[in-house]
Order: structure tokens, then sequence, then C-alpha cells
């Protein structure tokens, strides 16, 4: 995969900042914020997010099947099985959350220095395409029913299992990808919530 863009870096101290004027620093903090609200909400953002959990839940999947194997099979052939599964299964939840939590800390980076740029020099005007509404909004209701599907998923499962019918197998392979669907929408309010909190607090200055 394409390593992503570096990011901007923050704005230069008071005592050496070299803008001629106001409308210089004004065309750079929309340059550069303009490209930091992309890389927060943008589109690419949101595909970079949902291939990740797709992986991990995959890898979930893989995993549960694994136990599948070991409860339901006892011979050496059903035993090898579900140890393969269990290393791809592994192979791919491992990079999912290791890349999924590179793409938290990152977040918190890009809100910092949006936080820096936004609080240079009010630009009631300029910033009004920064808010992106759609975007926010795709990621607020995309993330709400991740969460809601996930953590029905979590609750109910358990608590409609039968015993002798449904495995402890079967169980955490469910709530295993409930989990993951919670924990994918609880990333995206998030963002959807801090960005929206950027907008207001930027708008106030």
């Amino acid at each position: 995969m394409a390593r992503r863009s570096p990011l901007p870096p923050p704005p230069p101290p008071v005592g050496i900042r070299t803008w001629p004027d106001r409308d210089a620093l004004l065309r750079d903090r929309a340059v550069v914020l303009g490209e930091l609200v992309r890389t927060h909400i943008g589109p690419g953002s949101l595909g970079v997010l949902l291939v990740w959990a797709g992986l991990g839940a995959v890898g979930w999947g893989l995993v549960g099947s694994a136990l599948l194997a070991f409860e339901e099979g006892s011979d050496p052939f059903g035993v090898m099985l579900g140890v393969a599964l269990a290393v791809v299964g592994i192979c791919c939840l491992v990079p999912s959350a290791v890349f999924v939590a590179l793409g938290v800390a990152r977040d918190r980076r890009v809100r910092r220095l949006m936080d820096a740029w936004g609080g240079l020099e009010p630009d009631p005007e300029g910033d009004l395409r920064l808010r992106a509404p759609r975007a926010s909004t795709v990621w607020l209701v995309l993330s709400f029913l991740l969460c809601a599907v996930g953590l029905f998923v979590c609750v109910s499962v358990p608590a409609t299992a039968r015993p002798g019918e449904d495995t402890y197998g079967i169980v955490a392979l469910w709530m295993g990808l409930g989990l993951i669907a919670w924990l994918t929408g609880l990333i995206g309010l998030v963002k959807a919530f801090t960005h929206r909190r950027w907008v207001l607090r930027t708008a106030r200055r």
C-alpha cells in the first residue's frame, strides 16, 4: 500500500513569521486547513478505516472458524484446518489493529495542526468551505449505524444463545464481529464530533 502523504508542518512561531500581509497569511492558512480537513474527514480517510476494519472482520471470522473447527473436529485434519485458519486470521487481525491504531494517532496530530492553523487569524468567510457538512454527516450516520449494529450483536447473541445448540465458538465469532463494528463506529463518531467542535470553536474566533 502506498504511504500516506506527510502532514503539513505547524505554523511558525510569532517571532519568525514572514508573511508580508494578512491576505498572504490567510491564503496559506486556507490551503493548509483544506488539506488537513480532507485528511481528517475526507472520503479517503473513511475508505481506509473501512478497509482496515473489513480486514479485521475477515481475520476474526477466520479465527472464529478455527474455534468452530476445534470444537467440532477431533480428527487430525480438523485440527490442522483449525490451526491454518487461526494463523491466517491472526495475520489479518494484527496489521488491521496496528494500522487502525496508527490512524487514530495520526488523527490526533491532524487535530492539533488544525487547532494551530485555525488559531492564526480569523477568517469567517474563508472557513465556510471547511465545515464539510456532507462529509461529516456521512461519517456521523455511517458510524452511528456501525455502533448500533455492533452493540446489538454483542448484546443479543449471548442473550439468545441456547445451551447445547449454540457453541462457545459461534458466540465468540459473532461477538467479535460486533465488537469490531462497534469500535469502528466509535472511531468514526469521535472524528465527526471533533470536527464539528473544531468548526464551532474556529468560527467563534
